[in-house]
């Protein structure tokens, strides 16, 4: 039964190597999308005024209430009624980077009221801006306090990538579906699909981990 299993993996191997490359692809262009958009959300959710935060809340909201394959179909097939019109791997990285950045946002947010108010009070008598309170003082210290959590949410979504597969991406899951519809042995190519994603998805699991350990608190 094992050998049955493996026997066609080193065949196979090559084309899911491929397809979990663009899978990394995928992942580093919806970071560059989703992190500088989660931190301008995390900042906006921060702020005093009322409507600009409420404003912030709606977004944040819609991109956690909508389905990442729902986005997918939205940005991919509903756009182009519009005359928008972006490739697959474009839209891929859209629709991705912004539920990410949904996502991420309150992680921001967090990270920022977790700066103590004796820094800001620090700041503030120094005589710095409010705008220079926030990127020399709190940001740089609220980007330490929320690297593990935002590097958790990277590997969950560099999971995610499988759904690009729904709009023809040729992403990891996408390989392995034309692998097993030529050979009709889904359920090797499959496992060897999910032994590819676990090969990037645990070690950066554990990298995270210790990550967080070696962190320590804030001086």
């Amino acid at each position: 039964m094992v050998a049955t299993l493996v026997d066609r993996w080193p065949e196979w191997l090559p084309e899911l190597l491929d397809g979990l490359w663009t899978s990394i692809q995928l992942t580093a262009a919806f970071l560059a999308v989703g992190l500088p958009l989660g931190l301008a959300l995390g900042v906006v959710l921060s702020s005093t005024r009322r409507p600009v935060r409420a404003l912030a809340v709606l977004v944040v909201e819609a991109g956690r209430a909508v389905p990442v394959l729902v986005l997918l179909y939205l940005v991919y097939f509903g756009l182009p009624e519009a005359d928008i019109r972006l490739g697959a791997f474009v839209s891929a990285t859209a629709a991705l980077g912004f539920s990410f950045a949904a996502y991420t946002s309150e992680v921001f947010r967090a990270g920022i009221a977790a700066v103590g108010k004796g820094q800001r009070e620090a700041a503030r008598a120094l005589g710095l801006t409010n705008p220079q309170e926030l990127r020399l003082v709190v940001l740089p210290q609220a980007i330490r306090i929320v690297i593990p959590p935002i590097l958790g949410w990277a590997v969950i979504f560099f999971q995610a990538t499988s759904l690009a597969f729904a709009i023809a991406v040729p992403e990891l899951l996408s390989r392995a579906y034309t692998l097993g519809a030529s050979s009709f042995r889904y359920l090797s190519v499959f496992l060897l699909a999910a032994l590819l994603y676990a090969s990037v998805s645990i070690p950066a699991s554990l990298a995270i981990d210790y990550l967080d350990r070696r962190r320590g608190p804030l001086t």
